[in-house]
């Protein structure tokens, strides 16, 4: 009987896998991404910037803009006023299921 538990043991552990992977319904997937628009990937961007560069600053960024790349990514900026130097906020989010790819900050 001690030679068979280890073969046991792995046969309960992959059948309950199963099971448990059985209960969950599968995810949504919306046929335009989870990010279809403009708006949305402003939403996004914004939503993780003012965290990091504070509300006032990203505030002053507006009007922001959301271009969608060939590559499938929204490419999210902030904008200065006319006459000013410095750099805006930016972000690049997967259209596809909303990942942020990457955010930084120009000089």
């Amino acid at each position: 009987m001690r030679k068979n538990s280890p073969c046991i043991l792995v046969a309960t552990f992959l059948l309950a896998s199963v099971v448990l992977a059985a209960d969950k319904p599968p995810s949504y997937t919306p046929l335009d991404g989870f990010v279809p628009n403009e708006q949305t990937a402003i939403r996004i961007a914004t939503a993780i910037w003012i965290p990091i560069y504070g509300a006032e600053n990203i505030a002053r960024e507006k009007p922001y803009k959301a271009t969608l790349r060939a590559d499938g990514v929204w490419l999210v900026r902030g904008s200065l006023p006319k006459g000013w130097i410095g750099g805006v906020a930016e972000a690049e989010i997967s259209k596809v299921d909303g990942r942020v790819l990457r955010v930084f900050h120009g000089k």
